[in-house]
């Protein structure tokens, strides 16, 4: 699909009170979405076929980033606090602007709703929100790496 099409139809989403989108042609699909307050993202194409999201994990996703950065302590890191998990495909930024202070530190406290980071996904800057109030006890991703989606990204107690 024409990139200048699937502008047009975030627009369209934008400016009216669709919730969500999703056109599909023989060969791709794309659902564009308008998530509440607690998961930022403003579009999220799908590729085609489209299955099921499956329910998160108990535990961070395996990939070769694992043990990358702050680290995660496997399941037992995961299941004493609230993991923050990635709505989308994308690269991670910690801080708004190159050069900025980051959103949140380890060991900082944050309310539900406060920002702890930005996935840039199709030139688009998604800010992500803490589902819940606490502690920020890991952040799971380095600044600038690409993130999967449902990919864990930090810990909040």
């Amino acid at each position: 699909m024409d990139i200048r099409k699937i502008k047009k139809l975030i627009e369209v989403v934008e400016d009216s009170d669709v919730a969500e989108i999703e056109i599909s042609t023989a060969d791709e699909t794309i659902r564009i979405a308008r998530f509440t307050a607690a998961a930022a993202p403003a579009a999220a194409p799908v590729a085609a076929p489209a299955p099921a999201a499956p329910a998160p994990p108990a535990a961070p996703p395996s990939n070769d980033r694992a043990g990358a950065g702050t680290g995660t302590g496997g399941a037992d890191s995961a299941s004493a606090g609230t993991q923050v998990r990635a709505p989308m495909v994308g690269t991670f930024y910690r801080s708004p602007a190159p050069g900025s202070k980051a959103f949140v530190e380890v060991g900082q406290t944050v309310a539900a709703g406060q920002t702890l980071c930005i996935i840039e996904a199709m030139k688009m800057l998604n800010q992500i929100e803490s589902p819940v109030s606490g502690t920020v006890r890991e952040i799971l991703v380095e600044n600038e790496q690409p993130v999967e989606y449902d990919e864990a990204l930090f810990i909040i107690e």
